[in-house]
């Protein structure tokens, strides 16, 4: 069993040199590279690539109230990293922050998502801008696990192997994220923004729950 992990580490370190450029010439219509793996297995990847890992938090189903400026900060931000050395992660969807993986396929980056197994046994789409997978072994969809302040596995993978993370408005799974992050003195930075206000009053509505009038997102309202 051992053996074959390390195989499958060894195959997949070699063939993501020849994987991002081809990518990069092809765009974003190829199938990424996927794998269920541990919090452990995936900081073994990132070791291995020795660059320095930018995450992006932000809504996902959620969405933004405006879009183009959520892509205007992300923009500002990528200009401030080398394609050559910098891998972008996110979640692996293309909703909400999911959409800076586009952008960031544009200049060259080598794009990684981590996300909770609930996405596929949901049938989430994955971005198709996003060059490796891992799916997390994980009964949440991320956060806290309930009742405590201990990151659920999906959520230690992405924390614990993010140098940098930047979190463009966000939910409770990216406030938590965020709080884990900055107590281990993770360089963190967090940009207010608005969720969708229509989807936000349309869930409300199906849930027979007041019309919300705070649009700040989880993250918003701690930080």
């Amino acid at each position: 069993m051992k053996q074959a992990k390390l195989k499958w580490h060894m195959a997949l370190y070699l063939s993501l040199p020849a994987l991002l450029f081809a990518r990069i010439a092809l765009g974003c219509d190829q199938p990424p590279t996927i794998r269920e793996a541990t919090p452990e297995e995936i900081r073994s990847f990132f070791n291995a690539k020795e660059m320095k890992v930018l995450t992006f938090l932000g809504y996902s189903a959620a969405e933004y109230e405006s879009k183009a400026a959520m892509l205007k900060q992300a923009t500002r931000i990528l200009d401030e990293f080398d394609p050559r050395a910098t891998i972008v992660n996110i979640g692996a969807t293309p909703e909400g922050i999911g959409a800076v993986y586009e952008m960031a396929k544009r200049r060259g980056f080598l794009t990684t998502g981590i996300v909770s197994t609930q996405a596929k046994e949901n049938n989430v789409k994955l971005s198709p801008c996003v060059d490796v997978v891992f799916y997390v072994a994980d009964a949440t969809w991320g956060g806290f696990t309930p009742g405590t302040e201990r990151l659920s596995p999906t959520s230690t993978a992405m924390v614990e192997n993010s140098d940098v993370i930047v979190a463009i408005g966000g939910g409770e799974v990216s406030r938590d994220e965020l709080v884990a992050a900055r107590r281990l003195g993770k360089n963190t930075q967090f940009i207010p923004a608005d969720m969708n206000r229509d989807i936000a009053r349309e869930r409300a509505r199906k849930r027979g729950q007041p019309a919300p009038t705070d649009f700040r997102g989880a993250a918003g309202a701690v930080f």
